[in-house]
């Protein structure tokens, strides 16, 4: 319909311990006049872990809670979790707008994690035994990033004492001192990978919506295509929301207030081409 609004979050991380949303009803004003909610990923975490009835419940929460609250949802897949749906990547404005969760970009998955070089052994692993001439269509690496991805246990995420979850979350995201390089590294290279990957299987898209490395931004990579990640509901850095209605891709800042997430101002504006 030509009013249609949609919006794009990813990262929410509902039922870790991390991420600010405890309740998934913390997020209803997010959803206030739109009509289609893309969940871009990291939704929640799927992967195998030592308390699986917990997983379980918070899955089915978030299968039953979005389609009651937003006239249509699409789950795109993530890194976490990597079997929640069938659709790993999603083509928006007739092709203008690549959505995707964004691990896809590296060939270990997460670059900074203890995980990494595993990840990068099973996923050479499989594309070694993949058809010569599947190993570069797009489909065929996301269908392997989420086989390894769903393959690789949960650390900090699974643990649900409070002071055990601290340090180990300190333990996997700051310790050894090498990870926070590998933190920064990733940092700088997502966008310019990103806007890679675009040129290669999307020629015409003009915006390319990832989340995965929590940090929110908006890059222009020289050939023109602009990046946007959408940020995390884990501190530190926070979360934006993507928004596309006739004629216009916007970028707001969402906003925590009294324990509601709400979208905030405009960050900025572009134009999308109507039919």
């Amino acid at each position: 319909m030509p009013g249609d609004v949609i919006r794009i979050l990813s990262d929410i991380h509902f039922g870790d311990r991390a991420s600010l949303v405890g309740r998934l009803g913390q997020l209803r004003p997010l959803f206030d006049g739109i009509d289609r909610l893309v969940l871009n990923g990291d939704t929640l975490d799927t992967r195998p872990g030592p308390n699986p009835e917990h997983s379980t419940a918070c899955r089915d929460e978030v299968l039953d809670f979005f389609p009651r609250s937003v006239p249509t949802v699409t789950y795109l897949t993530g890194n976490h979790d990597a079997d929640l749906s069938p659709h790993h990547r999603l083509d928006l404005a007739r092709g203008q707008v690549f959505v995707t969760h964004g691990d896809i970009v590296f060939e270990n998955i997460v670059p900074w994690s203890n995980d990494a070089a595993l990840i990068g052994e099973r996923i050479a692993t499989q594309l070694a035994a993949a058809p010569a001439s599947e190993r570069e269509e797009l489909d065929r690496r996301l269908f392997i990033w989420r086989q390894v991805a769903a393959s690789i246990p949960q650390r900090h995420q699974s643990e649900r004492h409070g002071l055990k979850h601290l340090m180990r979350y300190v333990a996997d995201t700051a310790w050894p001192p090498t990870r926070v390089l590998r933190v920064l590294q990733a940092w700088r290279n997502e966008p310019r990978l990103a806007a890679a990957l675009a040129r290669r299987h999307r020629p015409t898209a003009r915006y390319v919506v990832t989340g995965h490395i929590h940090r929110p931004g908006i890059w222009r990579d020289p050939n023109g295509v602009i990046v946007i990640n959408t940020g995390s509901y884990t501190p530190p850095l926070g979360a934006t929301c993507v928004d596309l209605t006739p004629g216009r891709l916007l970028v707001r800042s969402v906003k925590r207030q009294r324990g509601e997430f709400r979208p905030g101002r405009v960050l900025a504006e572009f134009p999308l081409a109507e039919s």
